[in-house]
């Protein structure tokens, strides 16, 4: 099965078989998957807070980086690509036990580099957390 299809086969499901350890720590749900676009649904565990008990900044970034990392995997294309910078703008705050949304979208797909956004919301996508722009290079063959 290739990769986007095994991708749409989770939908509604935990992505337990993530060949990424750190995003089976996270738990995402599968919410949609297409080609070059993913929608991972997330709760908010009390680890992931800050001092003040809200969802901290950099596992705010780690989603936004493993999430774009998934989207790759979206493409079916036997390469794997590094992220090479990450710009995160935060824009509110997520509390524990809150559901969040991140979805990912290929701004530019190029040849050697691909530019990606994600953007964070709450459950209902009435309000945005954070947004990521990732630029990810291809630098090899998978197995």
């Amino acid at each position: 099965m290739d990769r986007l299809a095994h991708l749409k086969s989770l939908i509604g499901k935990e992505f337990t078989d993530s060949p990424s350890p750190f995003m089976r720590w996270l738990k995402p749900v599968v919410i949609s998957a297409e080609k070059g676009h993913l929608e991972f649904q997330y709760t908010i565990r009390p680890e992931w807070l800050n001092p003040i008990g809200n969802l901290h900044g950099g596992v705010t970034a780690a989603i936004i980086d493993d999430v774009l990392g998934a989207t790759m995997f979206s493409l079916n294309e036997p390469t794997f690509y590094t992220t090479i910078n990450n710009v995160i703008d935060y824009f509110s705050i997520g509390k524990e036990g809150e559901n969040i949304i991140a979805e990912t979208h290929i701004t530019k797909l190029g040849k050697q580099f691909i530019n990606a956004t994600c953007e964070i919301w709450n459950s209902d996508k009435t309000r945005l957390i954070a947004k990521g722009t990732s630029n990810l290079f291809k630098t090899q063959i998978t197995r």
